[in-house]
């Protein structure tokens, strides 16, 4: 099928805003008689709040207010469970818990003024391991807990015991993975606006999620939603990272702005930003997986316990993609997966992408190396005697019949093209000299969108205007992934309009029914299949005009580049004087679109179910070169395919590819939030290290496109899946080099260790 702008490369519709820097990001906001607020935030990672006396503060300079918990109308908020404090009351249980705030005419005046606040505590003993946690008799983090476990996913499938019965081979093995910080360019910023476009408090800023955002102002304010609006200005990075985050700032900022009737203007420095906001969860996982002697697997046991920090923010929806997919796309008959979730008084710890992929296939994809070596099979052929295949069952009984099951096709796609049976030969025999070099694969399966975490579902309002201008609005953020391009690319093609004609707005919550989040890599999935129905809905009122207008049948109406043609190819007028004229005759030109996607299922007790509507497929393959005597690590390539569905646009699928893998080698090789006893050590990017332009390896992508019969044009998803297979193909790339298996991240904290071995001939 032939598109005039599907499946192309167009320029992206906020290019020229950023570039020449007219983009507003929050920061970027003044409003009149504005302020600005800062918060006070504990150094304990445990401890009661005996008293707070804010009295030298309220004199200081330029102060307006000081603000503690009992200021706060409603003091607890969570997108799942609501146990996340505004400020610190009575007690805070994670450093970086704010306990007070003060708003002033200048930032540094409020700098100052949190100075002069006395907060008197009572340091209380940490619980800083999950494993502690769920010991028999340990303190509770959360009175109105019965224990420390935020959440418990269980997955069964067959008889495990019956299964490592029948396998030659059993192994047992245990991974852990690390704290990330998502490092944005842009640390969080929000604008609170009292009494602003006849609402009760408007919300502006960098705000990941506009819908969520204004559920908490209003949760934390006691009032209706339809009291709070939610503007969204640039974002400048998010990764899932400023979600409950902005929330609870947008949250202060509001209830300063209500109460003293001004603008409130909250910007986090880099600190603040590390300090305060959640990381991805470090995972602790045990993994026992039995085979016959050919390589056929018989079944796998696991148990994930994820560090959830102080709060629960969105553990028990990370943690359950962690038991959808923790076997990886392998056909197994038997499978006991246990998932965990645990309160301590580390960072809480929430959204990243990925979203509890990245860790279960570091250990998956690790253990199947593993298994490959004891078994003296190939990685490769390992792997292609268990796949999943069109019609496979898996581990939570799901039968993969409505999809193309392309994980095959994927994995052949990079191997050829990465030279990988030729280069895994290689690297296997022996290596003269302190270079030593290995190439790992790694592959996944993902399913799209939220699945049973929620309803999915999506709004969008396409409005054509008389000149044949169109506006475009949705209920799902641009957080820089390219939202608006794919959209605008959508209506375009539906419309038959040139992209020149749509104008892109601004997501409020004003205008667009609640969308969710723009989470899970669902945007282009249910967000665009919102888009392309208001734009069939117009083009369907659209051509029912032209057919009578001009006398024709409507199956021979066709419009193409903003032009009307008969269906012999005879032009017959354009977009703008047929829209125009229907503007004139009272005919309405603006439509709603709505998306819900189809039924899944989950049953929560037993673990199974069809958790998601669809899925992908990705394999990627590490190339890289350790120095034996100094243990100096360096990722020389990496092969990427992805199966996309359709690539709306292929230019931003690549882009995607690239910043993708780059985040998934800082987080197997140099990325980790050092935590000692609850405290953060590194709370600036001096000291936490990220991915560089000159840690760039050669980057191939591959898109592979079996497009999907749900998606818009058969497309699906691909911002997730680029990032989670990074770390594992490079640890069994590694693991090769070196000799010595990988089982924790980050691995840049075993390399002189991993080269000093290896230099005496050590294992």
């Amino acid at each position: 099928m032939a598109f005039e702008y599907v499946n192309k490369g167009v320029k992206r519709v906020d290019a020229y805003e950023k570039v020449t820097g007219k983009a507003k990001f929050g920061a970027d906001l003044e409003f009149a008689d504005m302020v600005y607020a800062k918060v006070l935030r504990s150094e304990y990672p445990h401890a009661e709040i005996k008293a707070i006396d804010v009295s030298k503060a309220e004199k200081m300079p330029g102060v307006e207010g000081v603000y503690t918990a009992d200021d706060i109308p409603n003091n607890l908020f969570g997108v799942i469970v609501q146990d996340q404090q505004v400020l610190a009351k009575d007690r805070v249980v994670l450093a970086g818990d704010g306990v007070a705030m003060v708003a002033a005419e200048t930032e540094e005046q409020a700098a100052e003024a949190l100075k002069k606040i006395e907060v008197e505590y009572k340091e209380l003993p940490g619980i800083f391991d999950p494993v502690d946690a769920r010991a028999e008799g340990v303190q509770k983090l959360h009175e109105n807990k019965e224990d420390n476990q935020v959440i418990h996913h269980p997955l069964r499938k067959g008889d495990v015991k019956n299964g490592f019965e029948k396998a030659d081979i059993i192994l047992e093995r245990e991974y852990k993975t690390q704290f990330i910080e998502h490092s944005y360019i842009e640390p969080e910023a929000v604008v609170a606006v009292p009494e602003d476009q006849n609402h009760l408090i408007s919300i502006y800023g960098s705000i990941q999620n506009p819908y969520a955002t204004r559920t908490a102002v209003a949760v934390v304010l006691n009032t209706n939603l339809s009291k709070v609006r939610v503007i969204q200005n640039h974002i400048g990075g998010s990764f899932g990272g400023k979600d409950e985050v902005v929330s609870a700032m947008a949250a202060r900022a509001a209830v300063m702005a209500l109460d003293l009737k001004k603008p409130v203007k909250m910007v986090n420095s880099r600190e603040e930003s590390i300090t305060e906001s959640y990381k991805r969860h470090p995972y602790q996982l045990k993994y026992k997986v039995g085979a016959t002697k050919d390589g056929k697997l018989t079944a796998m046991e696991i148990e994930a316990v994820a560090d959830s920090g102080g709060y629960a923010c969105q553990t028990p929806f990370v943690t359950w993609r962690s038991v959808v997919q923790a076997t990886g796309p392998y056909e197994l008959e038997n499978v006991k997966t246990d998932v965990y979730g645990y309160y301590t008084n580390n960072p809480y710890t929430g959204a990243m992408r990925g979203y509890g992929s990245p860790q279960v296939i570091f250990a998956q994809e690790s253990l199947v190396d593993e298994l490959a070596k004891e078994l003296d099979i190939s990685p490769l052929e390992l792997r292609l005697k268990n796949i999943y295949r069109q019609n496979s069952i898996t581990a939570s009984g799901q039968k993969l019949d409505t999809h193309t099951v392309s994980l095959e096709e994927v994995i052949k796609k990079a191997v050829e093209k990465s030279n990988y049976k030729e280069k895994y030969l290689e690297y296997s025999k022996e290596q003269k000299g302190d270079i030593k070099k290995g190439i790992g694969l790694a592959v996944s399966f993902r399913g799209c969108s939220l699945g049973a975490e929620a309803i999915d579902a999506a709004a969008s309002l396409i409005q054509i205007n008389k000149d044949g201008s169109v506006a475009v609005y949705s209920g799902l953020a641009e957080n820089g992934q390219g939202l608006k391009t794919i959209f605008s690319q959508i209506t375009a093609e539906v419309l038959g309009i040139t992209m020149k004609n749509i104008d892109y707005m601004e997501i409020d919550t004003t205008f667009t029914p609640d969308s969710g989040s723009t989470v899970a890599s669902r945007a282009t999935l249910v967000g665009g299949n919102s888009i392309k129905d208001a734009a069939q809905k117009l083009r369907a009122t659209i051509d029912a005009f032209c057919a009578d207008k001009f006398d024709l049948d409507l199956d021979d109406v066709d419009i193409r580049e903003g032009f009307i043609y008969d269906g012999k190819g005879n032009r017959l007028a354009t977009f703008e004087d047929i829209v125009g004229e229907m503007g004139n005759q009272g005919i309405m030109l603006s439509a709603y679109g709505w998306y819900k996607g189809p039924a899944i299922s989950w049953d929560e007790e037993k673990g199974t179910g069809n958790p998601y509507f669809t899925y992908v497929y990705g394999c990627q393959i590490a190339e890289v070169e350790v120095d034996t005597g100094t243990g100096e690590l360096s990722v020389t390539n990496m092969t990427a395919a992805h199966d996309v569905g359709r690539a709306i646009n292929p230019a931003n699928v690549k882009g995607q590819v690239y910043g993708g893998v780059v985040m998934g080698l800082g987080y197997g090789i140099m990325e980790e939030v050092e935590v000692n006893k609850g405290k953060i050590k590194n709370t600036n990017l001096d000291e936490y290290l990220i991915p560089t332009i000159k840690d760039m390896p050669e980057i191939e992508p591959i898109i592979v496109e079996n497009p999907d019969p749900v998606g818009p044009f058969g497309a699906k998803s691909i911002g997730e899946p680029t990032l989670e297979l990074g770390s594992a193909a490079i640890a069994n790339a590694v693991a090769q080099a070196s000799g010595r298996r990988i089982r924790s991240l980050p691995l840049n904290l075993e390399r002189v260790l991993i080269g000093r071995a290896l230099h005496k001939g050590g294992k």
